[in-house]
């Protein structure tokens, strides 16, 4: 396998570092961002172990092409915010569009580069979904009649199977929504576009575990992963 630790946006105030993981047996490329929002810092650790991970020998990919931002947004990460404009309304909405800001552009100027069967989005939210329907944390978000839905239900089944809390369970959202990193990619680059939400009122752990797990999942399912 090889490894190019890269930058995206160099040169620039947006500077963050990316990791191009390539198997030696060609196969279908994944990308993976996380840290879009400043302050949710569990899936911003979780892209950051899977690294790691693959640093060191312990996740082994099979074949293709993996793409991984750990932290996209490195000035509001740095005041812990979410971030202001909200860069997941910042990225291209139709054909022909950069985005709205020097970091989507980039980010999306990657995407386009890579070519993604499977686009991963790694956030956190307020709010257990088993509670409420009308909140997103613990859920799997992908864009109606995306061809990821399959395996969005399966990833659920997997993981919900290994939570003894019913109130913890993920749940499904469809919902499209323009701006984002998720249905940008799933619009303008046809890629497996899912957003993974996990809930802050969690243990910090459970949420870099639920995190990790779910990513594995859907790596598995495009085959780069056993």
């Amino acid at each position: 396998m090889q490894l190019l630790t890269l930058q995206l946006a160099p040169g620039s105030g947006y500077a963050t570092t990316y990791y191009d993981f390539r198997a030696d047996r060609s196969g279908p490329a994944a990308m993976i961002i996380s840290g879009v929002h400043g302050n949710e810092t569990a899936s911003i650790a979780a892209a950051q172990q899977l690294v790691k991970q693959l640093k060191r020998g312990e996740l082994q990919l099979m074949k293709g092409r993996l793409v991984i931002v750990p932290l996209v947004n490195q000035q509001a990460y740095r005041r812990k915010v979410r971030g202001r404009p909200d860069l997941n309304r910042q990225f291209p909405r139709q054909s022909g569009s950069e985005g709205r800001n020097g970091l989507a552009r980039a980010v999306f100027r990657l995407a386009r580069q890579v070519s993604p069967s499977w686009f991963l989005d790694l956030h956190e939210a307020n709010g257990l979904s088993q509670l409420s329907s009308r909140v997103l944390g613990q859920t799997l978000i992908t864009n109606p009649r995306s061809p990821a839905i399959p395996a969005v239900q399966r990833q659920i089944r997997k993981v919900n199977a290994a939570i003894p809390n019913r109130n913890h369970h993920f749940n499904r959202r469809l919902h499209e929504l323009p701006g984002s990193a998720r249905t940008a990619a799933a619009r303008l680059l046809r890629a497996k576009a899912v957003t993974v939400e996990t809930c802050w009122s969690l243990s910090r752990a459970s949420r870099i575990r639920y995190q990790k797990k779910i990513v594995r999942g859907f790596l598995q399912e495009a085959g780069l992963l056993k």
